[in-house]
């Protein structure tokens, strides 16, 4: 089998080959052939493999066509929405098509991307508030609704992504009615569903595997058992989604959802029961009154200290008592409505899930809160998914595939294959086919001030105008933290000529387009900008990032690991903080060379890379640049790639 399936593979990269001959601009590259035979070796011999493929390596169609022509059924799970579509809609396709493979493929996305017919119907008759921009909204989706063949909420390009209609018109786990539901033949999800398990190769995103893979939510929990092949791509991501879904949440959100859908049975189901509303309306308000016992603005931080709080444990109490009656009230109408029976079990789970989240004393997990300006969310996260992961590659016989362009530290992914549970995985670490040493310079400006002093805010406002002017904008400015980001924000503009375009201004997406439109703009950005993003050419040729990206201490999170790592004798710092700033620095520095014509510096403002001992464990983990310390030298460098071009 794997002669079979390696000979395959080998024919369609040759030179002559079925995808030099389909696709346009196609040649074979060593790498990209080296990872496509360690992926058919995988499948065929049901294996696990890591592989880090270094940015431009062709790493999409290195899976695609093992995947294609092994003649099993996969599952292929990619980082976010996005790259799902453009998998399933540009790169799945095209290789499809070269190859001639006839296999059944499909698409299939979590519940929230599905339009739900029945709570439109119940939401468009009554509408929840008087809110002109949600009726326009709800109307809009009403229209939409009798023309959609899919329901995928992705094609409602026209309504804004945080449309407050949108939770009206999809479901969540909690109040799905499921074979109850009046509409359950017509649900667009069952069918995406059921097309996806009639699918030889399903594409996914990393939240819907593991949120179905530890919820058992029906429908994709049938999916996992028949499929021989699992791949992630963007495979760095998965340890943190991983923790966050084999934990457990409860928020202020799904208390007043519950609330929200009960007073709307109390209008159509049980006019005759007025005390349901009353209690309803109770709980409601005191769920409104716990929010307030958090900070302001939104923030995250130990529910471990904050729950020991006196003001936090009367208003927690209230919550507790509240729903302790609803409970009882509604226990008392059970049988009586679908909805009502619904609510009942909702809220069953939400108040044992409220309990555990007291229980202080409990070890192994890290207890947080989150707020946003109107709700806040407590967090139960496992320390260590490892156990739990490896018992579920272990369960059956098929093959795992896990890549991306960041998995390695140190040229090793011991740090990867430890958290992941995968100690028996084959592990391919794959350079970058781009020639950095002549299309890219690193510097690492001398005399800047250390990175929390005060003076670093004008040090790099002065070094960034420098380089911006230089480079005539076309350049990303990534930072650590929302607070420099703001400042940069205000302080930027004043000094140069070229737009400045700020991450929270409009969505990413948009930002992105106006980036490449504009052709000399300066984008300020955080988190969401340092991966997932590929702009080529030299719309885009000079990369700032603030400093080095270790997580916030205050995280509660990391707080909660580097004790574990203490209790365990290792060392917080190099076991878990410094692999996690590491991997995401790569993914900042790829941001830069996305092409074998791409030109540009990387300028890393953190005298840390060069004056502490860690500082070698970054630099032998980035691409293979010039280097410099000289911001002149990184000026004339970009001076020069303007006269080329």
């Amino acid at each position: 089998m794997t002669n079979a399936l390696a000979k395959q593979v080998l024919a369609a990269f040759a030179e002559k080959g079925k995808l030099a001959s389909h696709i346009s601009g196609f040649k074979p590259r060593a790498a990209q052939l080296h990872m496509a035979e360690a992926v058919a070796d995988a499948i065929s011999n049901n294996a696990a493999l890591v592989v880090e493929a270094g940015t431009g390596t062709g790493k999409t169609y290195a899976y695609l066509v093992p995947a294609l022509l092994a003649g099993k059924k996969v599952i292929l799970s990619t980082g976010t929405k996005n790259l799902q579509e453009q998998l399933f809609l540009r790169d799945l396709p095209k290789v499809q098509q070269a190859l001639a493979s006839p296999i059944h493929t499909a698409l299939l996305k979590g519940r929230a991307n599905y339009l739900c017919l029945f709570r439109l119907e119940q939401h468009y008759n009554h509408v929840p508030v008087q809110d002109e921009q949600l009726i326009q909204d709800l109307s809009l989706i009403k229209k939409w609704s009798s023309e959609t063949q899919s329901g995928d909420i992705g094609e409602l390009s026209y309504i804004a992504e945080d449309s407050k209609a949108l939770p009206y018109v999809t479901s969540t786990t909690d109040n799905c009615l499921g074979k109850d539901c009046p509409v359950y033949e017509d649900c667009h999800l069952l069918k995406a569903r059921k097309n996806a398990q009639a699918a030889d190769l399903v594409v996914v995103n990393h939240h819907l595997f593991f949120a179905d893979l530890a919820l058992k939510d029906t429908g994709f929990g049938e999916l996992l058992p028949q499929m021989d092949v699992i791949i992630f791509d963007e495979a760095h991501q998965l340890p943190d989604i991983a923790s966050d879904y084999f934990g457990e949440q409860v928020s202020s959100r799904l208390l007043l959802d519950l609330c929200r859908d009960l007073e709307l049975a109390c209008k159509t189901e049980l006019r005759d029961h007025p005390q349901l509303v009353k209690v309803a309306d109770k709980l409601a308000s005191l769920v409104r009154d716990w929010r307030l016992q958090f900070a302001a603005e939104p923030s995250r931080g130990n529910w471990r200290d904050l729950a020991r709080q006196a003001p936090m444990q009367t208003a927690l109490t209230r919550v507790n008592d509240a729903i302790d009656m609803l409970y009882q009230v509604l226990k008392g109408s059970l049988g009586r409505s679908d909805t009502v029976d619904s609510v009942f079990e909702r809220l069953a789970q939400l108040k044992n899930r409220l309990l555990k989240m007291q229980d202080l004393q409990q070890t192994g997990v890290s207890l947080w809160y989150e707020t946003s300006r109107l709700h806040v969310s407590l967090h139960l996260t496992p320390l260590s998914i490892s156990d739990r992961f490896k018992a579920i590659v272990a369960a059956e016989q098929r093959s795992w595939i896990f890549t991306s362009a960041t998995l390695s530290v140190n040229e090793g992914f011991s740090h990867y294959t430890a958290q992941m549970g995968l100690d028996d995985a084959q592990t391919l670490l794959l350079e970058s086919p781009f020639d950095y040493a002549s299309q890219a310079m690193l510097c690492l400006p001398r005399y800047l001030p250390e990175p929390h002093q005060q003076q670093m805010g004008p040090a790099l406002l002065e070094l960034a105008v420098k380089l911006i002017k230089a480079n005539n904008g076309r350049c990303f400015f990534l930072f650590t933290s929302h607070r420099m980001l703001q400042w940069m924000a205000n302080a930027l503009p004043e000094q140069i000529s070229q737009p400045v375009l700020v991450q929270g201004s409009t969505g990413k997406r948009l930002l992105l387009e106006q980036f490449v439109t504009l052709d000399n703009a300066v984008l300020l950005g955080t988190g969401s900008f340092w991966e997932g993003v590929d702009v080529r050419g030299d719309t885009l040729s000079c990369v700032i990032i603030d400093k080095l990206p270790f997580a916030s201490p205050d995280d509660p999170l990391l707080q909660a690991r580097s004790e574990d790592c203490q209790r365990r004798g290792l060392d917080p710092f190099s076991t878990v903080q410094l692999p996690q700033a590491v991997i995401t620095l790569k993914q900042g520095v790829g941001r830069l060379i996305r092409d074998v014509t791409d030109r540009g510096v990387l300028v890393i403002c953190d005298n840390r890379l060069v004056t502490r001992p860690y500082g070698s464990v970054f630099l032998k983990s980035l691409p293979p640049m010039r280097r410099t310390r000289s911001l002149d030298d990184a000026v004339a460098f970009l001076q020069q790639t303007r006269q080329d071009n």
